[in-house]
C-alpha cells in the first residue's frame, strides 16, 4: 500500500514567502491584464479613468487579496466587473468570488462586455447610482 507522506506544517517565515511569491504572481497577472484589455474594459475605462464620472477615482486591474478585479472606486468601495462569454459558463464561480468580496466590505457590480460596448451610457449611469448609494459597513471580523 502506498502511503503518502504527511507535509509538516510551513513555518511562519516559509507561509510568508508563500503568501508573498503568490502576490508577487497576481501582480504580474494585474500587470499583463491592463496590457491586454478587451474592448469593452478599454471602452470602460475611457470613460472611468482621470476621475471622468463625477470625479470618482477608479483604478483597474486591482489585486484584492486573492482576485484581481477589473475596476475599483476604493471611496466608494465599488467593484465594477466587464465579463465576456466565458463567464456565463463559471457563474458559480462569479457569485462567490462576488460574495467573498463584498464580506470584504465591496460591492460588486457585473456588465456584460456586449452591454458596454452596444450603450455605454446606461452602464455608466448604473456605475453612478451605485457611487451614489452609501458603502455597507465594513462587517466584523
Amino acid at each position: 500500500m502506498n502511503k503518502s507522506k504527511s507535509m509538516a506544517p510551513l513555518s511562519l517565515g516559509e507561509r510568508d514567502r508563500v503568501r508573498e511569491a503568490r502576490r508577487d504572481s497576481l501582480l504580474k497577472n494585474a500587470r499583463l491584464l491592463r496590457k491586454q484589455s478587451t474592448d469593452a474594459e478599454q471602452l470602460l475605462w475611457f470613460h472611468l479613468r482621470g476621475r471622468r464620472l463625477a470625479g470618482y477615482k477608479f483604478r483597474r486591474q486591482v489585486v484584492i487579496e486573492t482576485y484581481i478585479v477589473d475596476f475599483l472606486c476604493v471611496e466608494g468601495r465599488l467593484i465594477v466587473e466587464a465579463d465576456g462569454g466565458q463567464h456565463a459558463e463559471q457563474r458559480r464561480y462569479d457569485a462567490r468570488r462576488s460574495a467573498e468580496l463584498e464580506t470584504l466590505g465591496y460591492r460588486v457590480i457585473r456588465f456584460w462586455n456586449h452591454e458596454i460596448l452596444a450603450d455605454i451610457e446606461p452602464v455608466l449611469d448604473e456605475i453612478f447610482r451605485a457611487l451614489r448609494k452609501p458603502p455597507s459597513p465594513r462587517p466584523s471580523p
